[in-house]
């Protein structure tokens, strides 16, 4: 049975990928209206950030602040303010490669893990990094779903808007491991989604024309459309292949800005049936 539809509004974008350098320079290609072109992801250090800390914080950190600051300013919106949900499959793989490591030494002298590594091995880093940074004591969720990631951070984010009635930002994001766990969990590349939601107005029509209205339902996969796949072949391949671009269908049919369905594995055996409603 299909739960109840939650609906919110989406206020503000970030993205960053291969080939994604942003929200705005992505939009013509998940449009279609240009090709897309395979590229390294470059994820810039967050500003935010003091120089040293700019120089411990990973990729992990990095790509999650990215696009957070990016769906915040594209939003118009006081990060001070606002909770958030953040959700990743993996976490930062080069950071829990470097402490595996440094565990396995075996010298005991050598198996010293500094403390800027233990910190930044947890799931929330990258939200205590991003809350700090920002200055907010706004309450803050992270959470993994392996594969369905995206999809729980969706849930959870939808939750928290109709509980609070207040915008909240949601961040996904992953990043690679290296060898030998690249060899069993294998992500090709970095890539960040951010979407600042807000409640769906009462008695007033959203007219911004960043302000679409995404109305979601959790039901069987059985009774649901098979997921929907990205246009492209280059962007249905990294959709198939890093967990955060399972939002690349629902971020193509926010750049086209028309009515559409979007289906997205949660997890197993259920789905987000997502209508995408222009302002």
């Amino acid at each position: 049975m299909a739960v109840r539809p939650l609906s919110v509004v989406v206020r503000g974008v970030g993205l960053t990928g291969p080939g994604l350098v942003s929200w705005a320079a992505a939009q013509a290609v998940l449009r279609g209206d240009a090709a897309y072109g395979p590229a390294p992801a470059v994820v810039p250090a967050s500003p935010r950030l003091p120089a040293a800390e700019r120089r411990r914080a990973g990729t992990a950190i990095k790509i999650a602040m990215a696009v957070a600051d990016a769906a915040c300013t594209d939003a118009g919106a006081d990060p001070q303010t606002l909770g958030s949900v953040f959700t990743s499959s993996s976490g930062d793989g080069n950071n829990c490669h470097t402490l595996c490591e440094t565990l396995g030494n075996p010298n005991p002298a050598d198996r010293l893990v500094s403390p800027t590594r233990f910190t930044n091995s947890v799931h929330n880093a990258p939200a205590g990094y991003w809350h700090i940074a920002v200055g907010s004591r706004a309450a803050s969720t992270s959470l993994c779903a392996f594969d369905a990631s995206f999809s729980a951070g969706l849930i959870a984010a939808l939750a928290q808007v109709h509980a609070a009635r207040t915008p909240l930002l949601l961040v996904a994001s992953d990043t690679p491991y290296p060898e030998p766990l690249h060899t069993v969990r294998h992500l090709p590349d970095t890539l960040g989604v951010a979407l600042v939601l807000a409640p769906v107005p009462t008695g007033e029509t959203p007219d911004a024309a960043n302000a679409m209205t995404l109305c979601v339902t959790l039901c069987p996969a059985e009774q649901a459309p098979p997921e929907t796949p990205c246009r492209d072949a280059a962007l249905e391949a990294l959709r198939q292949q890093i967990p955060a671009a399972r939002a690349l269908p629902l971020l193509e049919a926010l750049a086209r800005g028309v009515a559409a369905t979007v289906v997205i594995a949660a997890a197993a055996p259920l789905v987000l049936v997502i209508e995408v409603v222009p302002a």
